[in-house]
């Protein structure tokens, strides 16, 4: 196998800053790639709250300029080691990033995310690594394709290296609602961004990256074929189609190292497929802590996940009643829309005994309810990928979905006849579905050995990063060739 050099450039990298699900990715894939024998750069932003970390960073390379119209930001570097084949580098400027306590929503994040592309190629530029290819992850780092092909010329030494550009979630394509721009204003993609300041607000960092990249993926091969049409394209759909044959869908993997209830430092009693009675007392704990009914054979569904309307909670609060008087306890942890999050702090003064929210979200009271809950609902309207539901799968935690995206990858109707599927599946995205979906799920937890027989096999299903990794290789070949 050739060693390949990869830059991969991200805006969040756990541990060091996470909003989400890309954060995840975005460590453990470099990760996986590195233990393969390839070497890999991580790039992300240097946010202030990073220094409160207290990491053991080294300053590399010298103060870059980044000139944005007529305005100019300095630009350092700093690198945190690992092994040979896996080192972290900080893009660092004081008034864009290191003095800002969020990662996303202030009105100027597109000059942000502009600096930071830009700082990450002069970075490269300084380090004279050569990477074959570029990997960059969602929209933050979507100009990159576009200022190597169009602007080659700047950056001499990368003339050879290829783009992949992956998209995590469609919507978000720039600051703020792409749908907000109006038509005059909206983004063609053939103007030099760093050209005037007045541009940068209306710049389209994904429409970039379509346009641009050498080779295009998605998280999922389901969202891969959707987003190629006008339901799910977010606009962006005829350009997809365009794309289509350099288009590919790839499912994200688990880092079992972090998710993993026998390790699992956060729950109080690790466990594995072998011992599922340990599960039962992290029930227990789970329903003293957020103050519902003790008792291990309510069925408890968890829910963790950012409250939107994305991810399906209109279903919910549509139906929060009958889902009331069916026998069952649940537990939300995530933080999101006002609407959303007020919505459930009522019902759980209405329903006590039933119901329970926990925000905002921490990975603390994530790890207590995959590991004490019986079921995970996860009815998203959209999902690109999901890695909810494989966590919940390794907790022993059984997914209730609705038929979409890496959900529909993922996870399979069970049947009590065959014993085969790992979960319950509605298709249709509406009320009558879900709760179908949900009883059954309720059904079955009635007969205990059917319940521990698909909670044991949930639990050795196998979501690793290592077979996406040399998918990941393989792409990165054709990129390199489509450069070529």
């Amino acid at each position: 196998m050739k060693k390949l050099r990869i830059a991969s450039i991200a805006s969040e990298v756990v541990p060091y800053s996470k909003t989400g699900g890309l954060a995840d990715v975005a460590k453990a894939l470099p990760k996986a790639l590195a233990n393969i024998g390839h070497s890999v750069s991580i790039i992300t932003p240097y946010y202030g709250f990073i220094k409160k970390q207290k990491l053991d960073l080294k300053n590399v390379g010298t103060k870059v300029t980044v000139t944005v119209g007529k305005k100019k930001y300095a630009v350092r570097f700093k690198r945190l080691d690992f092994n040979e084949n896996l080192k972290i580098y900080f893009i660092r400027n004081d008034t864009l990033f290191s003095k800002r306590s969020k990662i996303y929503g202030y009105p100027n994040d597109n000059l942000r995310f502009l600096v930071f592309n830009i700082g990450a190629l002069r970075l490269l530029e300084q380090l004279k690594i050569k990477p074959q290819v570029i990997h960059c992850h969602d929209w933050q780092s979507g100009l990159i394709p576009d200022l190597l092909k169009n602007q080659a010329s700047k950056w001499p030494s990368l003339k050879k290296t290829a783009t992949l550009f992956t998209i995590h979630n469609l919507t978000f394509q720039m600051a703020g609602n792409w749908w907000a721009e109006k038509h005059i204003r909206a983004d063609d993609g053939k103007n030099d961004p760093t050209k005037k300041m007045s541009l940068v607000p209306h710049l389209n960092f994904t429409k970039r990256a379509i346009l641009n990249a050498d080779l295009i993926s998605t998280v999922s091969e389901r969202y891969a074929e959707e987003i190629t049409t006008p339901e799910f394209g977010q606009g962006l759909d005829k350009y997809i189609r365009q794309r289509k044959k350099d288009l590919y869908g790839i499912i994200n993997g688990i880092d079992y190292t972090i998710y993993n209830p026998a390790y699992d430092k956060k729950i109080e009693y690790p466990y594995d497929w072998n011992s599922l009675r340990r599960k039962k007392k992290n029930k227990l704990v789970l329903q003293k802590k957020v103050g519902l009914e003790e008792n291990p054979d309510t069925p408890l569904i968890g829910l963790v996940n950012r409250l939107t309307e994305q991810k399906g909670f209109n279903l919910i609060m549509e139906n929060i009643d009958i889902l009331m008087r069916l026998p069952l306890q649940m537990v939300i942890v995530g933080s999101g829309y006002r609407e959303y999050v007020l919505f459930f702090k009522k019902m759980a003064r209405k329903y006590p005994k039933k119901i329970g929210i926990y925000t905002p979200f921490t990975e603390e009271m994530a790890s207590k309810v995959y590991a004490g809950s019986d079921m995970f609902l996860m009815p998203s309207r959209f999902e690109p990928c999901g890695l909810s539901q494989l966590i919940s799968l390794r907790y022993g935690s059984i997914p209730i979905v609705h038929e979409t995206g890496g959900l529909s990858d993922t996870i399979t109707n069970f049947s009590p006849k065959t014993r085969k599927g790992n979960g319950f599946v509605f298709k249709q995205f509406h009320g009558a579905d879900f709760l179908v979906a949900l009883t059954r799920a309720l059904e079955n937890y009635k007969y205990s050995q059917t319940w521990e027989h698909l909670t044991w096999r949930a639990m050795q299903q196998t979501y690793s990063w290592v077979l996406p990794a040399k998918k990941y290789v393989r792409l990165f070949s054709i990129a390199i060739k489509n450069k070529k």
